[in-house]
């Protein structure tokens, strides 16, 4: 399991009985997760001191309650770059079906691909290196490849989601980076960018379980996601950087991401296959020292 260790205004203090008790900067929060089906002693206070807890309905869906919580606050996380920590901010509000605006197991993925940016950038300072983040919610990894070095274009259907992305890259200090930002359906700009001839040493995506297009039209991951997958890779520059895609479905095993992956980049001029790389991904709980998992990963590294 590849797992998110660094954080210091994100913990997991504890997971039972379908919840997660989480502390995000100076406030705790109580949110449902269908991956904790164990009935573990709840010892830790925050289960009965939390400052906002998400209430599943047995018809679906849910409602906020709240005890002394903000609208919004923030925190930071010290990103890994090639020589150096680089901290980056995002802006929290709870909002629709339990979320705050970030996922933060994904911090795992931003180093990795951080860190090769900012490791080909030192070994070609003059060198722009091109990513292309898909389905890119509120800008955590487009934040963690600019403050890297990279240009992104950002690209996610929602303009609500887009404009947080700004304003978590202003708080970052990114105002001013190489960022294109993009409301627009992901396969109706990967498909204009191919007849445009646009190419990219990186590409990031977190496609949904489930969605509906612009004009109605149904994505479902199983059914849709590999042929994205073949369509993206056709965006890629020859000798690519990396190439990212995260899974939040539990049908998607690691396995199954590897194995997309491999037949979907086999023809990609200079890539190996045999580097590519598929796992879970979690995050450490503080209370019983084990991971709580939170969907897989796979990846491509030319540096492997």
């Amino acid at each position: 399991m590849w797992t998110a260790n660094n954080w210091k205004d994100f913990r997991v203090l504890d997971a039972s009985s379908g919840e997660k008790l989480e502390k995000w900067g100076d406030y705790t929060l109580l949110r449902p997760d269908p991956q904790v089906i164990w009935d573990t002693p709840k010892k830790h206070p925050g289960w009965k001191r939390w400052n906002g807890h998400y209430h599943r309905s047995s018809k679906g869906g849910g409602e906020w309650e709240f005890k002394d919580l903000p609208k919004e606050w923030s925190i930071s996380y010290p990103l890994t770059l090639a020589d150096e920590k680089k901290d980056i901010t995002f802006n929290l509000k709870p909002f629709s079906f339990k979320h705050t605006g970030l996922f933060p197991e994904q911090a795992v993925n931003w180093d990795w691909f951080s860190k090769i940016i900012s490791e080909a950038k030192k070994k070609d300072p003059g060198r722009e290196i091109k990513v292309l983040n898909l389905f890119a919610y509120t800008g955590g990894a487009t934040i963690s490849a600019a403050a890297a070095g990279a240009h992104v274009t950002h690209v996610d259907a929602s303009k609500g989601m887009v404009n947080w992305a700004k304003e978590n890259a202003v708080s970052s200090g990114l105002s001013d980076a190489p960022v294109r930002w993009l409301v627009d359906d992901c396969q109706k700009f990967v498909e204009r960018e191919i007849r445009r001839g646009n190419k990219y040493d990186g590409i990031i995506m977190d496609p949904p379980s489930y969605g509906r297009g612009p004009k109605g039209e149904i994505w479902k991951l199983e059914d849709n996601v590999y042929d994205f997958i073949k369509l993206s890779v056709q965006v890629l520059k020859d000798d690519p950087l990396f190439f990212l895609i995260n899974s939040y479905t539990t049908g998607l095993q690691p396995a199954v991401l590897r194995y997309m992956m491999s037949t979907a980049l086999k023809d990609v001029p200079g890539v190996d296959i045999k580097t590519i790389e598929a796992d879970e991904i979690g995050l450490p709980v503080e209370e019983t020292g084990l991971y709580l998992p939170c969907g897989a990963s796979g990846r491509y590294n030319r540096s492997i």
